[in-house]
């Protein structure tokens, strides 16, 4: 018998477990929007790189 195990993303979700929408829907925590957290299961790895690596960064920098 052979058994295919699922592949481990590479990259892990960004939640803090601050689960908070604020303004234009924005989560307090991570910083992600509502359809952005739906949709981590199904990014690839790298849409996922760009959104921890350059999206979330700038949305930091833009909260300060």
């Amino acid at each position: 018998m052979t058994t295919t195990a699922s592949p481990l993303r590479a990259v892990p979700t960004p939640c803090t477990g601050v689960c908070t929408l604020e303004a234009y829907d924005i989560c307090h925590g991570c910083l992600r929007t509502r359809d952005e957290i739906g949709g981590w299961q199904q990014m690839s790895d790298a849409e996922r790189e760009r959104m921890m690596d350059v999206v979330l960064p700038a949305r930091e920098a833009a909260r300060a």
